[in-house]
């Protein structure tokens, strides 16, 4: 079944929902949050017995943990609390949490305590919640050493502490959950850059509020329901001609493998035909893996095809650069990747006229890639994948999707989406290639450019899921068989979208 894309917001925006909802809230978002941090914790431990630990810190999400506490407590289990301020300097809210949690009996611990003889049953991360903004040091990252080096589940509430809600970043060292409960709405952080790797399975608990009754929100994690509308049966009556024509433009010498990937994706994913210049004058004349794909000379393929690619294979050569400026100026939609994108960054008379185009414009770069375009480096645009995306998306007047973990899609409209299908399998060549005939393909039948980005992003990642799922990979994993599960996973979506699921 197709389910509703899940809205994402950032700290900011989270805080001002709070601020809205905070005075109404009855009972306090605290013990909503409490509350359903115990019940997570029971589901976690269903099939363990034993103690608890929950280790807080001095704001409110520690609060949130004594919340906890106190209702794991009084249901009978046998809960641990390490907690080291002054309870007199907490905010309000907790101090109540921790006055509550001492009426019922409960203590805390101001060390961190040895695991009892058959170890801990859950280890729960309340130390500092979404608002955290500097490293984590001294006791705390101790602390959250220890945490990590439990042979037991491990739950982050909210999100795991060290972990940036906004960027993914990891400030200094952060908890590794093997489960995350965080409440009201999905935070950036969870989903891109270190994210994934540090928040485990992530469940939303909305504590009983709509977030988007009070702030529209900013930013969605993808899923197919999103463009459900353009997924529609092929009429009977139709021909090659009704698919478009995709050209893919690339294959320089010692790279053709590249642009064959590309097109090998476009035709599997639909595309009535799709024409592949190869600028090595040495290629063969047919591929003999898939001859349906025509071989042509790339300036022909400027002239025939109604959906341009240029990228894959590409090289930086004078005659790359040439077709770029030939590509740049066509009326017909335009997607860059790879060496495509080396040559725009280094040609400042390129980026104008890239941006002044009015058909539609994809980009599709690495973080790399992403740091020549803006002229600021990998590693500043690691630091705000989101904001990078969107940087490039209006420098450009492009849809732009980042790729990496949590790749980032950014749109003219300045909405943004983050995609979380495919895994760590998919690091290997090829595989950009794979996306860019994906994408092109959905562009030549008739699928609007950010659709298309979406659709594809998420498909590409889902059938490298589904392979991983059938034994195949993750390790190992190659772009050719990514393209393979495509065509499979596209047609299921189909289906189900004519079924009405």
């Amino acid at each position: 079944m197709f389910q509703p894309p899940s809205p994402i917001y950032p700290v900011a925006d989270i805080r001002a929902i709070e601020a809205h909802v905070a005075p109404l809230a009855q009972p306090t978002l605290m013990e909503r949050a409490g509350r359903a941090a115990a019940e997570e914790a029971v589901r976690l431990t269903q099939d363990r017995t034993g103690h608890v630990l929950i280790v807080c810190g001095p704001g409110n999400n520690g609060g949130d943990g004594l919340v906890m506490a106190r209702r794991l407590l009084q249901a009978g289990r046998s809960v641990t609390v390490a907690f080291a301020e002054n309870p007199d300097s907490l905010p309000p809210d907790a101090a109540a949490a921790f006055a509550a949690w001492r009426a019922a009996g409960g203590e805390t611990v101001s060390d961190f305590p040895g695991a009892p003889a058959n170890g801990w049953a859950l280890v729960v991360d309340a130390l500092f919640g979404i608002g955290l903004r500097r490293p984590v040091e001294g006791r705390y990252a101790r602390w959250i050493d220890t945490m990590n080096a439990q042979q037991a589940p491990r739950l982050a509430i909210d999100i795991p502490s060290g972990l940036d809600a906004d960027t993914g970043a990891i400030l200094g060292m952060a908890f590794q959950a093997t489960a995350t409960l965080t409440f009201i709405a999905l935070k950036p952080g969870l989903l891109t850059l270190d994210g994934p790797d540090y928040a485990g399975t992530v469940h939303v608990h909305r504590l009983d509020i709509d977030p988007a009754a009070w702030l529209s929100p900013p930013g969605f994690e993808i899923r197919p329901a999103m463009v459900r509308e353009f997924m529609r049966p092929r009429r009977q009556n139709t021909h090659k001609g009704s698919y478009g024509d995709v050209g893919i433009i690339g294959g320089a010498p010692g790279m053709t493998g590249a642009a064959l990937l590309a097109g090998r994706a476009a035709l599997k994913l639909g595309s009535g035909r799709v024409y592949v210049g190869l600028v090595d004058d040495y290629a063969l004349p047919v591929d003999h893996t898939q001859p349906e794909l025509m071989l042509k000379r790339p300036e022909q393929v400027l002239e025939q095809a109604s959906v341009l690619a240029l990228g894959p294979g590409l090289g930086t050569s004078a005659t790359a650069l040439a077709l770029l400026e030939r590509a740049a100026r066509s009326d017909r939609p335009l997607l860059l990747d790879a060496d495509a994108l080396n040559l725009l960054a280094d040609a400042p008379h390129l980026k104008a006229q890239v941006a002044a185009r009015e058909a539609p414009t994809l980009l599709t770069p690495h973080p790399g890639e992403a740091g020549r375009l803006l002229g600021i480096g990998t590693p500043r645009v690691q630091a705000d994948r989101i904001a990078s995306a969107l940087e490039l998306s209006t420098r450009f007047g492009a849809d732009i999707v980042l790729k990496g973990g949590g790749s980032v899609i950014a749109t003219t409209t300045g909405q943004w989406f983050i995609n979380t299908t495919g895994h760590p399998g998919m690091a290997s060549a090829g595989m950009g290639d794979v996306l860019t005939g994906l994408i092109a393909s959905l562009l030549a039948q008739g699928w609007p450019a950010r659709s298309a980005l979406l659709a594809a992003v998420h498909l590409h990642g889902a059938a490298a899921d589904r392979l991983a799922r059938e034994g195949i990979g993750p390790i190992g994993l190659t772009a050719s068989e990514v393209a393979e599960a495509a065509r499979g996973v596209f047609n299921g979506w189909i289906v189900k979208a004519a079924r009405g699921r």
